[in-house]
């Protein structure tokens, strides 16, 4: 029953990253988005990776600790992408600004 439980919380946990991940791509920016919210729960993930490893606890529900560590791994990275973008977007504007004054 424990293994049950644990493993719905991870999959109630995991339901909102595919939603979030879509966002994050669709959306090309990364404004109000926390990295350090991410990296800590991607830390959270890896802890409880290396606890069933290191207990020897290892059953199906490691399986769902890292279908979540690797969808928060593509936010992060994602969250890189929009930084990138949002940089980009910007020096476009200034260069568009410079013109207009020049």
């Amino acid at each position: 029953m424990p293994q049950i439980l644990e493993t719905l919380m991870i999959i109630f946990f995991g339901i909102s990253w595919p939603t979030n991940i879509i966002k994050s791509y669709r959306v090309r920016t990364a404004k109000g988005k926390s990295i350090l919210f991410l990296v800590l729960i991607l830390i959270g993930y890896f802890c409880g990776i290396t606890a069933k490893i290191v207990s020897g606890s290892v059953n199906f529900v490691l399986v769902f600790y890292i279908i979540n560590f690797v969808m928060i791994s593509i936010d992060i990275l994602l969250y890189f992408r929009n930084l990138a973008l949002d940089k980009a977007e910007a020096n476009m504007l200034s260069e568009k600004n410079k013109e207009l004054k020049g």
